[in-house]
Parts: structure tokens; sequence; C-alpha cells
């Protein structure tokens, strides 16, 4: 075995505490029990620097320092080497606060961490929450409501969306960074890719199976997220609904009024976007979208649905239930005959 002679090691470790000291003198050491965790963005403008694959550290450490991210490119490309990242940092459009620690800006870009700012669409939540939620991590309300108009969009996912639609229902519940650097349209546009990779043709072309577009699906799948509190209730729900569509039953579904309660911006500022606790004058609200009042489907979907709300709708319950009320414990009871879904009215609902 070949020995390192005592010189070599001696020198090898110098560089190392020179390396070290060099990074320590900046101040660059994030305080706290979670060095690696980014810090909160301040309230200036984040500043946007793109990481292309294939350039060097140094390069990349130019490039912030001349941004004002950093200090030193030089601090960055040593901290970079005595790391051993060299070969590991990862291209993307970064957003850093001005004079971030080079430490965590080392750390960041190693991890791909590409913003910290992220914007999460939760199951259920119909655009204009969607638009609230990007609101609060900058993005201009009004720009990303202007980005939603189909039209703007060449995509599979969109062909059979009827005249006049929006992409209420099209963008997929998920969680998005947002990039200063784009804009709200690009956010929109990886709202509906992932739409389209997690619910494939395969998926899409099903509902032919059970009579419907693929946007009526989706319309009966937004329902049922609305509606259903328990993942087992989803397929019989879809059932029920597909059940009083084909026998020209009112679906009679709270959501879609509520929907429609919340298209007026007195009920908007009292009550929310979904109102709890509908009264019988609710029921009686004028629009398209109130299931008492008309048969079918509404016109379209009335919030985003996840994955399993659209597979329960593809996929559904093998039961004669037309009837269901929700239960304290959030499950529903089911019933095949009026009578029996007033007993459970009855029961659950005093």
């Amino acid at each position: 075995m070949r020995l390192i002679p005592l010189w070599a090691t001696l020198v090898s470790l110098g560089f190392a505490a020179i390396a070290v000291w060099f990074v320590l003198q900046s101040g660059d050491v994030i305080d706290g029990p979670a060095p690696f965790e980014a810090r909160q963005p301040t309230d200036g403008e984040a500043i946007a620097v793109t990481v292309s694959e294939g350039e060097s550290p140094g390069d990349i450490g130019g490039a912030l320092a001349e941004a004002g991210v950093i200090e030193s490119g030089t601090q960055f490309r040593v901290l970079v080497a005595f790391m051993g990242y060299d070969r590991l940092l990862q291209a993307g459009d970064y957003e850093f606060d001005e004079d971030t620690p080079v430490l965590e800006v080392v750390y960041r870009i190693r991890r791909g961490e590409i913003s910290e700012r992220v914007v999460t669409v939760i199951e259920g939540w119909r655009l204009a929450q969607i638009a609230d939620a990007v609101a609060e991590q900058g993005v201009s309300r009004e720009e990303f409501i202007a980005a939603t108009d189909p039209s703007l969009y060449d995509l599979a996912i969109l062909d059979g969306l009827p005249e006049g639609a929006s992409l209420n229902g099209y963008l997929f519940p998920a969680g998005y960074t947002i990039r200063t650097s784009e804009p709200p349209s690009e956010l929109v546009l990886r709202m509906l890719q992932t739409f389209a990779d997690i619910v494939p043709v395969g998926v899409r072309e099903s509902a032919v199976d059970v009579g419907l577009t693929f946007h009526e699906a989706l319309t009966l799948a937004s329902i049922i997220e609305r509606e259903a509190q328990v993942p087992e209730d989803r397929p019989i729900m879809a059932q029920v609904f597909l059940s009083r569509l084909a026998l020209e039953i009112p679906l009679e579904a709270d959501p879609t009024v509520q929907f429609a309660l919340a298209e007026d911006a007195t009920s908007l500022a009292e009550f929310g976007y979904w109102k709890g606790g509908l009264t019988l004058d609710d029921l009686l609200v004028d629009s398209p979208y109130n299931t008492y009042q008309n048969t079918g489907l509404p016109p379209g979907p009335i919030a985003n649905p996840g994955l399993e709300s659209i597979l329960a709708v593809m996929n559904p319950a093998d039961t004669d239930f037309l009837y269901f009320v929700a239960r304290p414990d959030g499950s529903h009871a089911f019933a095949v005959t009026f009578e029996e879904h007033l007993q459970n009215v009855q029961e659950f609902q005093q």
C-alpha cells in the first residue's frame, strides 16, 4: 500500500483550513438548529438568476455576484470546490434575496430549490381561490385571472372545452413554484401540463364508457370533490349522480348552489366561496349551476377535483342508490328509495 507523504497531507489540510477560514470571514454562516433551511423572503423583490446546464461554478458565482445575490463569486467558487459540489450544482431558474449568505446559496443550488415561494392548489378549490393563493405569493391576481383564458393554450386536454368555458376544473391540485422571472401564463401552463400528466389520455377517453364527454365527467368529479369527505363514498356518489342523470332527476347537489351563490359579490363578502347551512331561499337561486332548479349537469366544473374524484366518475360503484345524506362524521348514508332517504335525513340531520 502506498503511503501519502506527511507533507502532502499537511498541505491539503492547510488548503482546507484556508478555504474554511475564507468562507467564515464572509460571515456567511447560518445560525440556528436547521442551518440548511432557506430563509423567508424579504419584502423586497426577489432576484432571478438562471443556472444553465454545463455552467462552471466560477460562471455561476460570477452571475450571482453581478446580480447582487452574493458579495463575491470567488467565495462561491471556493466553497463549492471545498464541499465537492463542482459537478452537483443543478440547473434552473432560481430566486434569491439580495445579499443572501453564500452558504445558503450553495445549498439551494445543490438541492435544486429554485424558489422559496410555492402555491399549493387544494382539491376542491375554485379558480378564484387559486387566484387568491397566487396573489398571496406576489403574483398579480388580475394578471393570473387573465392568463386563465383557454384561448391562450393549445393543449389536447382542452380539445373538448365548450365555447365560453373557463379553465375551472383543469388547474390540477398540486404544489407549484412561483417564479418571478416568468409571466402568470407560464404558471397556468404548468398547472395544465400537470393535469395532462396525472390524468392521461386513457383515463380521459374512458368518460365515454359512462356516457359523458370528458368535460362533463370533470364537471361531475368537481361536484363529488366538494361533496365527499371519505374516499370510499366517491364511487358510490358517482353512481348516484350518473343514475339521476339517466333518469333526468335533478342532482340536488349543495356545492353547485354554493358555487352559484358566490357569484354574487354581496353573498361572497358575507359567506365566502362556499356558504354553509344553505337555506330554502338559497336553493331557489337563479343560476344554471343550481342543480336543485335544473336537471342535468351544470355548464362546467365548480372546482378543481383531484385524481380520486375523477377516477370515481370513470369507475362508479355497482349499486342502485339514488339518494344520500351526510352523517355527522362526514361519511354519507345512501338510500335506494325516497322513503329510506327521509329516514336517513331524520336520523342524521335533525
